[in-house]
């Protein structure tokens, strides 16, 4: 246990995917709806770290919340994904993001909190109401779970289950629970983001356990 103990703090020092994005994650309307879009440019097939230069392009146009995004022409939310090299879905992107806006603010009147509050804080319900959204599906969602647990305590322990297969090149435990126990609660969201790195080969499982073996 000591050394899987170990070996999962030495993933904390990694940052999330909404950080590498520039999103500043909080509880608040418009951190939350910039891990939306974050969220529907990653979940195509596509490159995370395409995504996530797409992601900043959008924010640095000043897209940050849906009222921005809807406003914004669909040559210019293409325009902005270009920049970000999002080329081979950038026109379908740039639609599905207008309507997510739109429904965003006809909805839940462009906050997720109250999307939090309609599937009151459950997992599942929280899963079926984003994939209402336009470009994402199951695994745009526990995207989304994975990365809010951060700001929505309720939801942890959360792991998908890429970061199960992470944790299971990495020799860690494969039950959430049993992987929650490694570092502390509020961790937790760190540690899945970090593991989902491991499963998409964006680091080596065995440097990883070799350094922490080194030290």
């Amino acid at each position: 246990m000591g050394d899987q103990r170990a070996l999962a703090r030495s993933l904390l020092t990694r940052r999330t995917y909404a950080e590498e994005a520039g999103i500043a994650l909080a509880d608040r309307p418009a951190p939350l709806y910039q891990l939306l879009v974050l969220v529907t440019l990653l979940s195509t097939r596509i490159r995370a770290q395409v995504g996530v230069a797409a992601a900043r392009e959008l924010f640095a146009a000043g897209y940050r919340t849906p009222q921005a995004m809807e406003a914004a022409s669909w040559q210019q939310r293409v325009d902005a994904l270009g920049r970000g090299h999002y080329r081979r879905y950038d026109e379908r992107t740039a639609t599905m993001l207008g309507s997510g806006a739109r429904l965003c603010l006809d909805r839940w009147h462009g906050d997720l909190r109250r999307l939090h509050r309609e599937a009151a804080g459950e997992p599942a319900q929280l899963r079926r109401l984003l994939t209402v959204f336009p470009g994402i599906g199951p695994t745009g969602a526990d995207i989304f779970l994975r990365e809010v647990q951060l700001v929505w305590p309720q939801l942890r322990p959360y792991a998908d289950r890429r970061a199960v297969a992470g944790a299971r090149r990495l020799g860690l435990p494969a039950s959430t629970d049993r992987l929650a126990r490694l570092v502390d609660d509020v961790d937790f969201g760190r540690l899945a983001s970090a593991l989902v790195r491991v499963a998409l080969g964006e680091e080596s499982a065995g440097q990883i356990s070799r350094g922490v073996a080194a030290r």
